[in-house]
């Protein structure tokens, strides 16, 4: 289920950082576990902000909501070993830095590491269905022009056959350690290796197709599959296809967005398919069959004898599928009686000798 971070905050949507900011300690402080409060929603609290308090994970939030950091995760560890240590709150002589990265060391992050693998761009591309492969779902294929683990070093950055020794930054650890004063006491945090990128190893000689980067930009084709029942605007996610960002680091996600084109006789409302049809007048009042269109071709629709306008008439399960879950929605058809336009001689004298009856 989507988090709503703006609401466990309390602020607006549109809210400012120093809003954002003001708000997080304001219930960090309330909710803390070592004052009485939650746990669950302290932890709660510290992850909106992660996600809020950063500029670019705010603006992915805004678009694809709480599902964009399914993968990323804040769960885990930290509670373990209760809260105790952190010191008061009363914040006197205390240099305060990002309270996001603050909570970063203790919720979530295995071992205290803090920032951990470097991570690549997400991107976005769009493909246009019509309105019948929404329904039914089809696999399209794409072409990317994107940067993609070089394909001589594997994304290592390192020349094939060179020898590979310990990095002397980190002394072959992947990790260099700081200590942070806070407003709970004394952190120490480790981070991934600026040299090494967390690898704790070095080739001793760089590739030469990349330059020891890593990197390679070129044309991936994807074959993507769009299952029935995606909407219009909706995305579908395909983990670590997006950009990668160099030696040591992890591909992002590619978000394939789906725009559906409109359809003649059909449209949309949650699972369902709504259309109208026409039927003769006579068959309304005397009952009979029609033909219709339904998402598998023409189809027979039977009236019952007295059908009056506007009735509705539903095909269970002819709608469009649930994307969580099984089954589908209903095609849901409205009838209203044919006004014909123009009339035979041999019509015209039907309806005239009706109308004398009051019909």
């Amino acid at each position: 289920m989507s988090k709503d971070y703006y609401k466990i905050l309390g602020v607006e949507k549109g809210a400012n950082e120093d809003e954002i900011k003001k708000s997080f300690r304001r219930l960090a402080h309330e909710h803390h576990p070592d004052k009485g409060g939650d746990q669950q929603k302290f932890k709660d609290i510290n992850e909106a902000y992660q996600i809020l308090g950063d500029k670019d994970k705010r603006a992915k939030y805004d678009k694809f909501g709480s599902a964009a950091f399914e993968q990323g995760g804040f769960g885990g560890g930290g509670f373990g070993q209760g809260f105790g240590g952190f010191g008061g709150f009363d914040g006197a002589n205390v240099d305060f830095e990002d309270l996001g990265d603050i909570f970063g060391s203790i919720f979530g992050q295995q071992g205290g590491r803090r920032g951990g693998q470097k991570r690549g761009s997400d991107i976005e591309t769009e493909v246009v269905l019509d309105f019948l492969e929404s329904v039914k779902g089809v696999t399209r294929k794409i072409k990317l022009y994107t940067n993609q683990a070089c394909s001589v070093c594997q994304g290592s950055g390192g020349e094939p056959g060179s020898k590979v020794e310990d990095c002397k930054t980190c002394n072959g650890k992947g990790q260099v350690t700081r200590a942070t004063r806070t407003f709970f006491g004394t952190i120490q945090t480790a981070t991934t290796c600026p040299e090494c990128q967390g690898a704790g190893k070095r080739h001793t000689q760089s590739c030469k197709h990349c330059s020891g980067t890593g990197v390679e930009k070129k044309t991936e084709e994807l074959e993507v599959a769009l299952p029935g029942g995606i909407d219009d605007g909706e995305a579908v996610k395909l983990t670590g296809k997006g950009e990668y960002p160099g030696v040591g680091g992890k591909a992002g996600d590619l978000f394939v967005r789906v725009r559906v084109k409109s359809h003649p006789e059909f449209t949309r409302d949650n699972q369902d398919i709504l259309s109208n049809v026409t039927a003769p007048y006579s068959t309304m009042v005397l009952g009979g069959e029609i033909s219709v269109q339904t998402i598998d071709g023409t189809g027979k629709l039977t009236i019952p004898e007295g059908t009056q306008p506007g009735t509705v008439f539903k095909l269970r399960g002819k709608g469009f599928p649930y994307l969580r879950g099984s089954g589908s929605g209903d095609h849901l058809m409205t009838v209203q009686p044919e006004v014909k336009k123009k009339l035979s001689k041999d019509e015209r004298k039907a309806l005239e000798e009706l109308k004398k009856l009051g019909l």
